[in-house]
């Protein structure tokens, strides 16, 4: 049997902090399917096909660790899990305030479905402060985000806020 996890989010964008938890998490699973949300109550800087794009291109390196899909979804992420067989939740904690709404969301997603177990993976210290939203402040208002952003998604975050 093999095991999937599905790791969800926005990725708007996809940060040092995300791909250190994708990185992990291939160590646990067979098979990660990264679920890029449509997220009706954001903004996205980038479309739901360059995010998936971008994802695609970040997760090659990986890909000799587990098998990676990367696919948008809408909706409910236990609904998104159910339809590509996960048998696991991966969540990313940075801080104490992560754990809260994680804790909430993790006993909501239990009562909707009691087959499907959450893992927390804990933000390597280096990324904990990294948060996408921040990012894309950082990079409108000219500042340097070569500490929190591969060169491919630096490059991408330039030319949407017009400083290629």
């Amino acid at each position: 049997m093999t095991r999937t996890g599905l790791y969800p989010g926005s990725f708007d964008p996809i940060h040092n902090g995300h791909l250190d938890i994708i990185g992990r998490a291939v160590k646990l699973v067979d098979k990660l399917v990264i679920g890029v949300a449509v997220d009706t109550g954001k903004v996205a800087m980038f479309s739901l096909d360059e995010r998936i794009e971008i994802l695609r291109e970040e997760t090659k390196p990986l890909q000799k660790q587990a098998e990676i899909v990367v696919h948008g979804y809408q909706g409910l992420t236990i609904n998104a899990a159910r339809s590509v067989g996960a048998q696991i939740l991966v969540r990313g904690l940075r801080a104490f305030s992560d754990f809260e709404y994680e804790f909430q969301l993790t006993a909501m997603n239990q009562q909707l479905d009691r087959e499907i177990e959450t893992v927390f993976l804990m933000a390597d210290p280096r990324h904990q402060a990294i948060a996408s939203r921040l990012v894309k402040e950082i990079v409108s208002m000219g500042g340097d985000i070569t500490p929190f952003v591969s060169p491919g998604v630096k490059r991408r975050l330039m030319s949407k806020a017009g400083r290629s």
